[in-house]
């Protein structure tokens, strides 16, 4: 099991690109630690519902080339409550089709809360997602949970840590 946002496509260059845009500065991505994105970036609940916000994304580095190897070991799903921000369903499907063409539309979740899901493993960048999962956890580090341990859960920092883990 994964997560879209934040695990497959990086938000943060996003936000500061576009916060650069509209207000002629560059927030330090330092000064997101421990902030949740709508915390760190004023206009993010804004941005987050702009078309073509979710479209645009980058992809993280060297997710597609790992992800690949992977969905040819697991059953793999990619999973994103997207249903918060209706206009990013089709942004983040077409923007999957795109990045990571080896996906199926039939490994796309889009739903409101990630408690449906279950399997053997999940990553994620979010402690709301990971800690009423009962299988494997692994966090992905982003700015917004890097200041909280781990817990329970296993800390990946790359897609790297992931390949050595699951691969």
């Amino acid at each position: 099991m994964w997560t879209w946002t934040e695990l497959l496509a990086d938000v943060y260059p996003q936000f500061l690109d576009w916060c650069e845009r509209d207000t002629g500065t560059r927030p330090s991505l330092a000064a997101a630690a421990g902030k949740s994105e709508l915390e760190a970036f004023p206009r993010a609940p804004e941005y987050v519902r702009t078309p073509g916000f979710f479209r645009t994304l980058p992809v993280m580095p060297d997710s597609r080339e790992i992800l690949a190897a992977l969905n040819q070991r697991y059953e793999l799903f990619i999973v994103s409550s997207a249903t918060e921000y209706p206009q990013s369903l089709p942004e983040k499907q077409a923007w999957l089709g795109e990045h990571f063409p080896f996906i199926s539309w039939r490994q796309m979740v889009f739903c409101g809360s990630k408690r449906i899901v279950s399997g053997d493993i999940m990553i994620d960048d979010h402690f709301k997602n990971l800690d009423f999962f009962p299988g494997q956890t692994l966090l992905f580090t982003q700015p917004h949970n890097q200041l909280a341990p781990a817990g329970r859960h296993t800390r990946v920092h790359t897609w790297s840590d992931i390949a050595r883990l699951l691969g």
